[in-house]
């Protein structure tokens, strides 16, 4: 008596199947690792601040006061 199959042979590509999926998930985490390494990195210009005015470290103030730091506009 003739056997008849008519479901694929899915257990077959079971291994193939594994790898791809694990490559797929690997290349997804490593875009998405590199990609925050990245913008650490190189931040955009928008988000850092520049500050134009020049800031100065002076010990002591004009007036005897203890001054630490101070930011000229």
């Amino acid at each position: 008596m003739k056997r008849k199959t008519t479901f694929l042979a899915i257990g077959g590509y079971q291994p193939f199947l594994f790898c791809a999926g694990m490559y797929f998930v690997a290349l997804f985490f490593s875009i998405f690792i590199c990609s925050a390494i990245f913008h650490v990195v190189n931040p955009k210009s928008s988000i850092v601040r520049k500050s134009d005015a020049p800031v100065q470290k002076t010990a002591t103030g004009n007036a005897g006061k203890q001054v630490l730091l101070t930011v000229t506009k």
